[in-house]
């Protein structure tokens, strides 16, 4: 059985545990800003989630059984959270013709507020990355591009609209750059994206 990554005496000696430990960290710091965000405007972190999530992406992912997937929850537990937006009038739904049991999720004029203020609840982590060199920030990037994409091809998260990920997306090939079939273009690696509109699933 492999050494956890939190035995100290293992960590100390491991540059990879303590790689794992940061970012564990870093997850900490996360679930801190989200929750005293939350705190602050008398919602769960998931509902700030969602709020933030309807305010940047397209009315086709603005569905129930599209958010279950986007947060590994259930559709219940999401029912439950835009049933709460809804009492608190942030956010309305839009039934669709053909089918009066299926809805949009619109954001209100007041939940457009909010989720445009809470939005900025990562500032904090933002402060230290701005003050990288530029190549750090790109190693940095693939880097974490890299887990991302292991995490998704081993299932323990689900919905990425990531480059590596996508249809449109030719991998680096006899040192060629990554490549973009729809942008008919290279790309660099701060070119990748995390979160793509036009991703197109492999």
């Amino acid at each position: 059985m492999s050494k956890s990554p939190f035995d100290l005496a293992y960590q100390n000696q491991n540059t990879e545990s303590k790689i794992v430990a940061s970012l564990e960290r870093i997850s900490q710091a996360f679930r801190v800003l989200l929750w005293n965000e939350s705190k602050e405007h008398s919602l769960s972190p998931i509902q700030i989630q969602v709020l933030i999530f309807l305010l940047h992406h397209s009315e086709e992912k603005r569905k129930v059984s599209y958010l279950a997937e986007e947060f590994n929850m259930t559709k219940a537990t999401i029912s439950d959270t835009i049933k709460t937006l809804d009492k608190k009038g942030l956010i309305k739904k839009e039934y669709e013709p053909h089918d009066t049991r299926s809805y949009i999720i619109q954001l209100t004029k007041t939940g457009e507020t909010l989720a445009k203020q809470t939005s900025h609840f990562t500032d904090q982590l933002q402060v230290p990355i701005d003050k990288l060199q530029d190549a750090d920030k790109e190693n940095l990037l693939a880097a974490l591009i890299g887990i991302i994409h292991h995490l998704n091809q081993s299932g323990v998260i689900t919905i990425q609209r990531m480059c590596l990920t996508c249809s449109h997306y030719r991998e680096p090939n006899g040192g060629q750059q990554h490549f973009c079939t729809l942008l008919n273009q290279n790309l660099s690696t701060p070119d990748l994206r995390i979160d793509c509109p036009e991703h197109l699933l492999m």
